[in-house]
């Protein structure tokens, strides 16, 4: 991955992250794959801070890369299933 490609923007609605990156792609990710933030308020999943590399949200202790989103990785903290 190009290491210049960066979180713009991100936000929540009933079950989607969204994150604008600076090459102009938006993606939408399932909150289903981020247990954390699936189970967050609205309020709480507003609170998003954006780094060169991420999302950060502090209250719910969740960190998610850009690298990740973009490999399609969900929660690398627990254990996961996988479709065929």
């Amino acid at each position: 991955m190009d290491i210049s490609i960066s979180p713009t923007s991100a936000r929540c609605d009933e079950d989607t992250l969204w994150v604008d990156l600076s090459d102009g792609r938006t993606l939408g990710i399932p909150l289903t794959w981020f247990p954390r933030l699936l189970d967050a308020t609205p309020e709480q999943r507003a609170e998003v801070t954006l780094s060169p590399v991420g999302l950060h949200w502090d209250e719910i202790d969740e960190d998610i890369s850009v690298a990740g989103l973009i490999a399609g990785r969900g929660d690398m903290t627990r254990p996961s299933s996988r479709a065929a």
